[in-house]
């Protein structure tokens, strides 16, 4: 089966983005017909963080983020196959000069996880060889695709959450910028709770706990999905300053509202299928 649907996906990179648009959209309506544990975990996800919205404008939301996460499938044949002059065209940089700004010194590139976070990042490695975190995948094939798509510029630096702390530090002082993904949960080792759209979620520690290591400069840096066959854009934001504090919570929790307000810019595009509250306090009910 994940063979057949490889080869649906290399088909349909032949497509242009405009074409390829409306089918992802479509295929993401499927994934929320079919896919009712995610479907539940999205309603529970936006039920917690907006308890303000009626449960008609989250369920809207839903439905949203579901064609988005589709697309966002769909368009990944582009990362796999196409070449790096497609993919420049299909993702354009904005705020640059953000990053060129510390650019040769240790820099942590902030990531969250919206649905354009990968096309972000391999737009990202034509032009510089950078490092980042990679998880294994439960299927060998997937697995070496993912893997291929990921190396196919500048061969990056890909670290398990296995690896060591030193091995990392050490790629970042290098001069390779760090493309880290800060926002799952990953239970509570290394783990601390800090609110999320004032919900307590396990936040790992690891922006503030790399910059001071690395002596690194924290640049945040978010890919947009954009309406019909306009692509992505991958934003840099200004590094920031006074990061990190000596405060290891107050910095964490820096890195969840930076993500709070990029999320109320495009809340249907963030990845809501993620169990973000699934490690909870002591005494805590699960959520899920």
């Amino acid at each position: 089966m994940i063979r057949v649907a490889i080869f649906c996906l290399w088909l349909l990179h032949f497509l242009p983005l405009l074409l390829l648009n409306p089918l992802g959209q479509g295929v993401g309506l499927l994934f929320y017909v079919l896919g009712r544990e995610r479907r539940e975990v999205a309603r529970t996800n936006l039920r917690l963080c907006f308890p303000e919205l009626s449960e008609p404008e989250r369920e809207r939301c839903v439905r949203q983020h579901f064609r988005a996460f589709g697309r966002s499938v769909l368009e990944r044949g582009y990362l796999w196959w196409s070449s790096a002059a497609r993919l420049k065209h299909l993702v354009r940089i904005e705020g640059e000069t953000h990053w060129q700004a510390v650019r040769g010194k240790p820099v942590i590139l902030l990531a969250p996880h919206f649905v354009g976070l990968d096309m972000g990042g391999s737009r990202l490695s034509i032009d510089v060889q950078v490092a980042s975190m990679y998880s294994k995948q439960k299927n060998p094939l997937l697995d070496r695709l993912l893997l291929q798509g990921r190396r196919r510029f500048n061969t990056p630096r890909l670290f398990s959450r296995q690896d060591s702390v030193r091995s990392v530090v050490k790629a970042v002082r290098d001069g390779m910028p760090f493309y880290y993904l800060p926002d799952m949960d990953f239970g509570a080792r290394d783990s601390i709770f800090v609110p999320f759209f004032g919900v307590l979620a396990a936040t790992i520690t690891g922006v503030s706990r790399l910059a001071r290591l690395a002596d690194a400069r924290v640049v945040p840096a978010v890919t947009r999905q954009l309406p019909g066959g306009q692509g992505y854009v991958l934003t840099f934001y200004p590094a920031w300053e006074n990061f990190p504090s000596e405060d290891v919570a107050a910095d964490t929790r820096r890195v969840n509202a930076f993500i709070e307000e990029r999320v109320l810019e495009m809340p249907e595009q963030y990845y809501w299928l993620h169990k973000r509250f699934k490690t909870r306090p002591a005494g805590e009910q699960r959520l899920y």
